[in-house]
């Protein structure tokens, strides 16, 4: 019953066209309403323009111990990707359940809404939550706002399990990511005077020279970390804009660039090692040409990383509802690190695999939604048994 309860669910959150850039409203109100059909209440927290919202419901005795089930319900836009079936719209084929998000991460709140009847009728001895989130495409913008409320709202949790797309495989540590934007204030004049502008261009460039320099210092092997892939932590530049003319010297540019970093290692030391560049070998030169030249540095978005111990009570847990305790890694960042940092232990495991996240005829096949559903049974047995099982 929960397989075909899932997959009906799964048609009707893909048919909402939640890309990030537009409000999840629609889908958020469609969960609320199949909750409350259910007899379930949940609350919503707006993001301030009120175009978008975290869900928050719990089901079972309010007491500490219980479990958080936590997911994002925006996806990546279809725009410029060779799709072979309408993305927003549920299709099966050889097995395959297609549409956007199915993988990245519909499908899990799929079995999770499906599991709510199982959850009620249920004789639960500690509680599970269902946390849903909005914007965690763009820098885990949303669940911030519903973190916040956590500790008003529940008793402490035993375990966060956010559903990303591992195969169903327990995973206890990722990366974390800063995203910054620099911009260089140079100078303009005519091209055949050069000398006597100051091009933001090319001090961009020597900036992110001295990024590529940083990055191979932490692909050291002594800062390796072997559980993940890759082992260190990573700097690129993914955008630059700047320059209007060949015949004009630039006057702006900007760059943005990003830090995937070891859970133990600190992001913004290498903003730091950029900006004491900047300052010490560009930003004087640049001033003894013209005074009103700078180097400017925003942060766009930030989260931390994961890293549950193997031997930690929510590992072992995970260990027993997944069947596996071959517990790993993945490159992607998730709200994890954020539940964790709020002091709820997490682990990351879900439907379907990140190999067709954010891709054209993106999938997640019936076997792991099935799986997923089953994950979810054996759940509501353990939140059904005392807590010294």
């Amino acid at each position: 019953m929960n397989e075909l309860r899932s997959r009906a669910l799964l048609a009707r959150l893909v048919g909402f066209a939640t890309v990030s850039r537009e409000s999840n409203l629609a889908l958020i109100e469609f969960v609320r309403g199949y909750l409350q059909d259910l007899g379930v209440d949940c609350e919503l927290i707006y993001n301030p323009e009120r175009t978008k919202a975290n869900l928050l419901a719990s089901i079972g005795p309010p007491v500490a111990g219980g479990v958080v089930l936590s997911g994002h319900t925006d996806v990546v836009p279809v725009e410029g990707q060779a799709w072979t079936v309408e993305p927003f719209c549920l299709s099966e084929a050889h097995g395959k359940l297609f549409g956007r998000g199915t993988a990245d991460m519909k499908g899990y709140l799929a079995s999770v809404l499906a599991a709510v009847p199982l959850f009620l009728a249920s004789p639960l001895r500690r509680p599970v939550h269902l946390a849903f989130s909005y914007d965690e495409e763009v820098g885990c913008l949303g669940v911030r706002s519903l973190l916040a409320l956590l500790p008003q709202r529940i008793p402490q949790p035993a375990l966060c399990l956010i559903g990303e797309p591992t195969g169903l495989q327990p995973v206890l540590g990722h990366k974390g990511k800063l995203a910054m934007r620099c911009h260089v204030k140079g100078v303009a004049c005519h091209s055949a005077y050069a000398p006597y502008g100051v091009n933001a261009i090319e001090q961009a460039a020597r900036l992110i020279g001295r990024l590529g320099e940083i990055g191979a210092d932490l692909a050291a092997p002594s800062l390796h970390d072997a559980r993940f892939d890759p082992a260190y932590s990573t700097v690129q530049v993914g955008v630059i804009q700047g320059g209007t003319a060949l015949n004009i010297v630039p006057a702006d540019c900007r760059f943005d660039f990003e830090v995937r970093a070891l859970p133990d290692f600190t992001a913004h030391s290498v903003v730091a090692q950029l900006q004491d560049y900047a300052e010490q070998a560009l930003l004087p030169g640049m001033r003894t040409v013209h005074a009103d030249t700078a180097i400017h540095f925003e942060q766009l978005s930030a989260y931390p990383g994961l890293a549950t111990a193997p031997d930690s009570n929510a590992a072992r847990l995970i260990a027993r509802l997944c069947g596996s305790d071959a517990f790993g890694t993945v490159a992607f960042g998730t709200e994890g690190g954020l539940f964790h940092q709020a002091g709820v232990p997490t682990v990351v495991c879900g439907p379907g695999s990140m190999d067709q996240g954010h891709k054209p005829d993106e999938y997640v096949s019936v076997e792991q939604m099935a799986a997923c559903d089953r994950l979810m049974d054996r759940l509501a047995i353990h939140l059904s048994e005392p807590n010294d099982v």
